[in-house]
């Protein structure tokens, strides 16, 4: 039934490297494939997405063939990621490492670059109908130490001396260039003298015209000095001693693990001052460097909303590699642990529960998008990264992918397409094009599971019903087949008009093209009109710690049908209660495959 997902063997099913094998190597560098010892290696990186892939494929023989194509060894090529589009699309991410040596020399890396490029590589069709090339990385060795070279090369010393034999020459012209040095020097001497003098003094002032530190202001001695070996810490947040971390987790022990994603373990802990935290200890030798680190730490340090995970601190430290991340620890599990996992087996949620997590979730990617500065991407918006409180309140959390978008919000090419399979949007699957709109796309989804109660992606459902948006999509433009879409452990305990307009902004919010989608601070809106909240009302301006009663019975309110729900798109002028007119006005592509 699922032909493509029976025939990808394990190799593609994760990473091959072993743990200790790829944290002994440095950043930019792969452990090399077969090799016993630690042997690492800069290496090409490579994208391809695989299109019209064969039933039953031999990997073997086509990474044979593809190395064989490319002037290769086939142990030089390791399949390290892969994604599946469609079933008969696959995207996958290999390491080629060189066969001698460190790296790739330049023109053997633009042979690589061009035979694939060109198309001169052609796989078995067997196998493979197409492929295109989506990133191309090759990471340049260092230039060995100059030092030898100097030491080797006695045929430069004379030409070091020339010119102090034509200087002295020419004694007139010497000493009047001394003379003029010596002055420059003698000024410049008194110039930083006179600046360091002003400093000290303003510095011995200061105090005096400073008010005394409040009781809730802490020092921050940890902040102002930088662990040995690393990069200079931003200042906007806290830096957390490596003991501290340590300690709060027990040495980090497996019992403290509460999850583990694509860049690193998540630990709980309790730091020394009470403070109950999750530690993402990020994988070394990953995506990011240590440079990259501290500029996203600077980045998240400024994000502050009450439906966003915080960012209590952070620890670095480019000698040993370590990059951890210390976010508040929100009690009450995930989204998903709920709708899909077993804290929700016994006590489902119901409407008004996942009306607000819904709303909840909106604002805090709406203020990512259109309140902060600059603006920001999550890219991994999910249900797992929406974390809920005792009360239900939500926060989006993981922001381990967030990119900031470019001013005026225009497209950001990514050079790696990231994200979860069923939540990444299709032109960021296809193209590598990372738009805000793209974590509108990723929020469709999951209002969808909200609605529905399914995975993303389940292959326990039925032929067809697999991928949750494509399955959907039909019973979107039906007006009268929209409660098929219910969970059915709602047991019909909702709103019926509400069900409909809930489902009117999950089709535009996963619209295919991205234009069509509405903003995330429209979907606010919409949802806020939805749930009959009010400026008096909004949780947001008048703060509880109970859950609100978010609904009045659905008579006793009456739209006058003058809101625009939507400013743009299929859905534009589309008043949140009239879904009369969906059928007709929005556009739906089945050529592309969603669900990425």
């Amino acid at each position: 039934m699922h032909p493509i997902a029976d025939a990808i063997p394990s190799a593609l099913a994760q990473p091959p490297l072993s743990p200790s094998a790829s944290d002994c190597c440095k950043q930019d560098m792969v452990w090399k494939r077969g090799s016993e010892v630690c042997h690492c290696a800069y290496p090409v990186k490579l994208d391809l997405l695989l299109l019209n892939v064969s039933q039953n494929p031999n990997w073997n023989v086509f990474l044979n063939d593809l190395a064989i194509q490319l002037g290769l060894k086939t142990t030089q090529i390791e399949i390290v990621k892969f994604y599946l589009l469609s079933l008969s699309t696959l995207n996958i991410s290999m390491d080629i490492t060189p066969h001698k040596g460190i790296g790739f020399s330049a023109d053997e890396a633009a042979k690589i670059n061009s035979s694939l490029l060109l198309h001169k590589v052609q796989l078995d069709h067997r196998f493979v109908g197409d492929y295109k090339v989506l990133n191309i990385t090759w990471f340049k060795p260092p230039p060995p130490s100059q030092a030898p070279t100097i030491a080797a090369s006695p045929t430069e010393t004379p030409q070091r001396r020339a010119p102090t034999t034509t200087l002295s020459s020419t004694s007139d012209k010497g000493r009047h260039s001394n003379l003029l040095l010596i002055l420059g020097i003698v000024t410049g001497v008194l110039f930083i003298s006179i600046v360091c003098v002003l400093i000290l003094c303003l510095c011995t002032l200061r105090p005096k015209t400073t008010p005394p530190p409040t009781e809730n202001e802490k020092p921050r001695v940890e902040s102002a000095v930088p662990t040995f070996g690393s990069l200079p810490h931003p200042t906007s947040t806290r830096f957390i001693a490596y003991e501290e971390l340590k300690e709060a987790t027990n040495n980090f022990e497996p019992a403290s693990v509460l999850g583990e994603g694509g860049f690193g373990r998540v630990f709980k802990g309790v730091l020394n001052d009470g403070t109950a935290v999750a530690i993402k200890r990020l994988t070394s030798g990953g995506q990011q460097g240590d440079k990259e680190f501290l500029v996203e730490v600077e980045m998240l340090s400024r994000l502050h909303h009450r439906n966003l995970v915080k960012l209590v601190g952070y620890y670095s430290n480019r000698d040993s590699s370590q990059n951890l991340l210390c976010y508040e620890l929100v009690s009450n599990g995930s989204l998903e642990a709920w709708l899909h996992g077993h804290l929700g087996i016994n006590c489902p949620l119901d409407w008004d529960t996942r009306m607000k997590i819904a709303l909840d979730a909106a604002r805090g990617l709406a203020y990512l998008h259109e309140d902060s500065q600059p603006c920001v991407i999550h890219r991994d918006f999910k249900a797992s990264n929406i974390l809920l409180e005792n009360n239900f309140h939500a926060k989006v959390a993981d922001f381990g992918l967030a990119k900031q978008a470019p001013e005026g919000r225009a497209n950001y090419l990514s050079t790696r397409v990231m994200g979860t399979f069923g939540y990444v949007a299709p032109e960021y699957a296809m193209t590598g094009h990372l738009l805000v709109k793209s974590d509108v796309y990723s929020y469709g989804v999951v209002l969808l599971e909200l609605l529905t109660g399914r995975k993303p992606v389940d292959m326990s459902q039925p032929t067809g019903q697999e991928n949750l948006v494509t399955w959907a999509r039909p019973i979107l433009r039906d007006k009268d087949r929209l409660e098929e879409l219910a969970d059915p452990r709602l047991g019909g305990r909702y709103p019926k008009e509400d069900f409909i307009r809930v489902c009117t902004i999950a089709a535009a919010c996963v619209a295919p093209e991205a234009s069509q989608r509405p903003t995330m601070g429209e979907v606010v809106q919409s949802l806020k009109m939805v749930q009959r909240i009010t400026e008096s009302q909004d949780p947001v301006l008048t703060s509880s710690n109970t859950r609100p009663n978010l609904r009045q019975s659905s008579t006793t309110y009456e739209s006058d049908g003058t809101s625009s729900m939507f400013s743009s798109g299929p859905y534009s002028g589309l008043s949140a209660f009239d879904y009369d007119n969906i059928s007709r006005t929005a556009v739906f592509s089945e050529d592309l495959h969603e669900g990425r």
